[in-house]
Formats: C-alpha cells, structure tokens, sequence
C-alpha cells in the first residue's frame, strides 16, 4: 500500500511538473505545429526596450519670470470675464421677462 501511495505521488509530481514545464515552451516553435504561413516574418532582432532612463535635453526656453507669468494671468483673466459678460448679454436678451440671470462661476 506505501508503494502504490509513493508511486502515485511521484506520478502527480511528474505530471505536474510537465503542465508547468509546458507552459514555458513557445508552441509555435514547435517543428510540428510552427507558424502558419500566412504570418508575417519575425524580424531578425528583437526590438529594444524604450530608453526609460534617459532624461530629455534642456529647455531652450527659459521658464517665464514671475512678472511675465502675472501679466499672462491677468490678460486671461480679463478675457474670461470679457466673455463671461459677452455671455450673460446674449442669456438676459434671450431669457423670458421676471427670470434670473445666471452669473459665472468663478474658480
């Protein structure tokens, strides 16, 4: 009964280590099974991995100036309250007498 137990353990162990085993092989470069002929050929080298450790060059712009970056903010600023108006003219004209007018939000 131990030998038939021990057997049936080592039976186990090679078929599970073929199932695994198995599944490290690439199949289709099996000489049975191979590749059909209606792929694309595989090219001669692999391809590189992308060149994650690479840093880009610098800037040839510098970064702007604080006062330059204030002048900007405030131009748009001014274009989003310009359209913000142009907006809420074009909604009271279109909107029924006694409604609210809507104002812009703000973030």
């Amino acid at each position: 009964m131990e030998r038939a137990a021990r057997m049936r353990r080592l039976a186990a162990i090679l078929m599970l280590g073929a199932a695994l085993g198995g599944c490290s092989l690439p199949i289709a470069d099996l000489p049975a099974i191979g590749v059909p002929s209606t792929a694309p050929a595989r090219p001669e080298t692999a391809a590189a991995y992308p060149a994650v450790h690479d840093v880009p060059a610098p800037r040839e712009q510098a970064v702007l100036e604080p006062a330059e970056r204030a002048r900007i903010e405030k131009e748009l600023i001014a274009a989003r309250d310009r359209q913000a108006r142009a907006a809420g003219a074009a909604d009271s004209s279109d909107a029924p007498k006694g409604a609210k007018k809507k104002t812009p939000q703000t973030n």
